[in-house]
């Protein structure tokens, strides 16, 4: 009997044992009800089989886990991790070889083309000695003369710099994760966010032994520019592409035989709207890639057969937007440092919720696409008498469309009267300004500090100079392949200290390929629910806010059904509280939600439409995606995706 109840026994515990490690979950973030803790992984961190053992194995620098359970042993605190919340665990990690992950936003420097490089405090005490200056930027301008003297003192408050140039993440992969965060104004009434950040490399960086790198000067000895027309090709644009085609074969002429000839490329993409119609032909279409047209020959041949389309489009607006993102999509720009693609038409975008828009985005999402790419959007925008009705709308767009970082207006330059001749002037002004700006690069005149606009005669002129410059800062950064400052935890502000309009940071969101498609799945099934009227306006807005309160803390929740229902759950605090930055619809609330008429709640349903487009391009385009863990499957592969991209 005795040997009975045991067998029972046993064999009772085999059965209870798998469901109890089924059952295992993460420890909680303190104070919360379903907010697991989670590490990033530093640089040269190992797994090891339990604490304090001595077979540890590598894992990839800023690999993320779930905390099943924390143990000091030794004096020496460890962390037993997972891979996800789901009961399995990896084994054991030094607490010291890990950061706190309490949320999924994380940082990015901006080009610092129009600001001083980011100054990382010891602590937030002496950060704010600074912020409540009576002038921060002269204060933060005696810190830096201190530093650019050398010979530190022991107790000085800054422990690291934001390098001089631009830091590409795809090429230098880092992250800026945010382990604390603390609204602040300054004493000028400046609203900034006091962040206590990690600088964290891919890959570990001895401070003592830099690199070696070629001078600035050498560097810029191989810069160069790809600039790629695109040009409205529809039918009262015969005119206007003949000019441009003049123009760019004075330009081949004007430095033929120059040096700088070799380092300019011209491209040229056409675009109509409706390419499925009879005697339309197509929709956009790359004439010429400036990786190929090395030579005006070159550039002739190819658009010898582009002319104005013999019959009229089924709209006014022209679908502009599928020529930019050819050019974006369909040509090579890893060979350019310079960056510039030049829109001509006569007519506004296609919305992107027109039935024949073939991008389905808007001007933002198309802006948004394009500033990762790098490449700076002009916009040649022909006031013709036949389309003054459509003027202002397309203005709107194409000013947001032509928006780029570090210059303080967009990009945009009307052509009055959609004048041919100063069509032509605008184009060669550009053009001469691109030259000249390559010309200045590759022979030296151009220096990091320089004031680029300083000589302009004319607003292309300045713009351009503006742009190239924060372009040489990408390009010198790529060449040096700079990188964050080694692993170090310190504090400092989003803005800059001299002009708090501008920003020293882009937030972002951390995803995986799989979370990307995690997300599109869940948006496009509340979007299909809406469309239904499955969801009241109230449910509906509930259901977007969880999805976007999930992504700023877990994206993986988004797999999980429960996600779409935070706000009913009286969840949504919890994953809302502590964010330092907010989505667009989390920063609405329930009331203001509702007060919104019908036509408002479409607009906002039809933008998140446009984000899933962008979501597409992004899923597609391979080369920006970071490889983190050597040998993981695609689906593992991230992207930071600029916050204002999300819901």
């Amino acid at each position: 009997m005795m040997l009975r109840s045991l067998a029972l026994i046993f064999a009772a515990l085999l059965l209870i044992a798998p469901a109890s490690a089924a059952e295992r979950k993460p420890l909680l973030m303190e104070g919360k009800k379903t907010l697991y803790q989670r590490v990033l992984a530093q640089p040269d961190a190992q797994l090891f089989s339990k604490p304090g053992a001595k077979d540890g194995k590598p894992v990839p620098a800023m690999s993320i886990y779930y905390v099943y359970a924390r143990q000091d042993v030794g004096g020496a605190a460890w962390l037993e991790v997972g891979p996800a919340a789901d009961g399995k665990t990896l084994g054991w990690i030094p607490a010291t070889a890990a950061l706190d992950w309490k949320q999924q936003i994380v940082l990015t420097f901006t080009n610092p083309s129009n600001r001083d490089p980011a100054l990382m405090f010891d602590s937030a005490d002496n950060l704010e000695k600074v912020l409540n200056a009576d002038d921060p930027g002269a204060a933060a301008g005696e810190l830096r003369k201190t530093i650019a003297g050398g010979n530190l003192p022991a107790d000085f408050p800054v422990i690291a710099t934001e390098p001089n140039k631009y830091i590409d993440f795809t090429k230098q992969f880092y992250l800026l994760p945010i382990l604390d965060s603390r609204e602040q104004m300054t004493q000028t009434g400046a609203q900034t966010i006091e962040l206590q950040l990690a600088s964290l490399p891919a890959v570990a960086v001895d401070a003592n032994q830099p690199p070696a790198a070629p001078s600035d000067a050498e560097m810029l000895q191989n810069f160069t520019a790809g600039v790629v027309f695109v040009i409205d090709s529809t039918k009262s644009m015969g005119p206007y592409i003949d000019r441009t085609r003049e123009a760019v074969e004075k330009l081949y002429e004007d430095i033929s035989g120059k040096a700088v000839s070799s380092k300019v490329a011209f491209g040229l993409v056409a675009f109509r709207a409706g390419g499925n119609e009879a005697g339309i032909d197509y929709t956009s279409k790359v004439f010429v890639d400036p990786n190929k047209a090395t030579d005006k020959a070159a550039f002739m041949n190819a658009v010898k057969d582009l002319s104005a389309a013999t019959v009229s489009t089924p709209r006014f607006d022209e679908d502009s937007l599928a020529g930019v993102m050819s050019a974006l999509k369909e040509i090579d720009w890893s060979h350019f440092g310079a960056r510039y693609i030049v829109l001509i038409t006569d007519a506004g975008p296609l919305g992107g919720n027109d039935p024949i828009s073939s991008t389905k985005m808007n001007a933002d999402q198309v802006r948004l696409y394009a500033k990762d790419q790098g490449a700076a959007i002009y916009t040649l925008h022909l006031l013709t008498p036949a389309g003054a009705k459509d003027h202002a709308g397309a203005k709107s767009q194409y000013e947001i469309l032509s928006t780029y970082p570090g210059v303080t207006k967009p990009l945009y330059y009307p052509i009055a009267e959609g004048s041919v001749d100063k069509l032509g002037t605008a184009v060669e002004l550009l053009a001469d300004a691109v030259v000249k700006q390559i010309e200045e690069a590759s022979s030296g005149k151009t220096t990091i500090g320089a004031d680029p606009a300083a000589q302009a005669k004319s607003d292309i002129e300045a713009d351009t100079a503006a742009v190239g410059h924060a372009m040489r800062l990408a390009y010198l950064g790529r060449a040096a392949k700079t990188t964050a400052p080694k692993l170090v935890q310190s504090w400092m502000i989003d803005r800059d200290f001299a002009k708090p309009s501008v920003a020293t940071v882009d937030v972002r969101v951390l995803l995986t390929k799989a979370q990307l498609s995690d997300l599109q799945q869940t948006l496009k099934g509340v979007l299909d629910a809406a469309h239904e009227k499955q969801f009241d306006p109230a449910g509906f807005y509930d259901a977007v806010k969880s999805v976007a309160a999930a992504l700023g803390r877990d994206p993986a929740k988004l797999q999980d059904p429960k996600a779409t229902s935070l706000s009913q759950m009286g969840l949504l605090g919890e994953y809302v509280e502590g964010l330092p930055y907010k989505s667009a619809v989390l920063n609405i609330d329930a009331d203001t939600w509702k007060s919104w008429p019908i036509a408002q709640q479409n607009y906002f349903l039809d933008e998140l439409e446009r984000k899933l487009a962008l979501y597409k391009a992004y899923n597609e385009d391979v080369s920006r995606w970071v490889t983190l863990t050597p040998g993981a499957p695609a689906s593992e592969q991230v992207y930071p995706v600029p916050l204002d991209a999300l819901p």
